[in-house]
């Protein structure tokens, strides 16, 4: 029951925070730096602006991709062994699907710029991949104990 308090609280705070981040941007906010520029961008496509193409069809893939996640998180036990990633992954992909919905693309809002340029992102994404760092890192060093029959 804990990892089920966690992982709901997780996914509810994270999506909270990115949505508050991305409306400071929405309302005007920029600030460029020599490394970083703090922007709006609008990213119709997925990391690296992939599957733009898509357009209004790719929130209603994600909305599926996202329900998978969670059937399987659920229906296998994951929520419980990795309650704190999966609702760290659960909130970005939300905050970024809700994003979707009510601005017709992601709020992007994060340029690097420093000797080379890199894809524009947002608290979201780097919910989402610390979430896999997370994940990968308790699987291959912190394996599940076998219990022996």
């Amino acid at each position: 029951m804990r990892s089920f308090f966690i992982f709901f609280l997780v996914v509810f705070g994270i999506f909270i925070v990115d949505q508050n981040i991305k409306n400071i941007f929405v309302e005007g906010y920029y600030r460029a730096g020599e490394c970083i520029d703090l922007e709006l961008h609008y990213n119709k496509g997925v990391a690296f602006s992939m599957f733009a193409f898509l357009g209004p069809y790719l929130k209603w893939i994600q909305v599926a991709l996202i329900s998978v996640i969670l059937f399987v998180f659920f229906k296998e036990g994951y929520v419980r062994r990795y309650a704190f990633p999966a609702g760290l992954l659960i909130g970005g992909a939300l905050g970024n699907v809700y994003d979707r919905f009510i601005h017709g693309a992601v709020v992007d809002y994060v340029a690097w710029h420093c000797g080379f340029d890199f894809a524009v992102f947002n608290f979201a994404d780097v919910a989402i991949d610390a979430a896999f760092v997370i994940i990968i890192v308790m699987v291959y060093f912190f394996p599940e104990k076998r219990q022996q029959k």
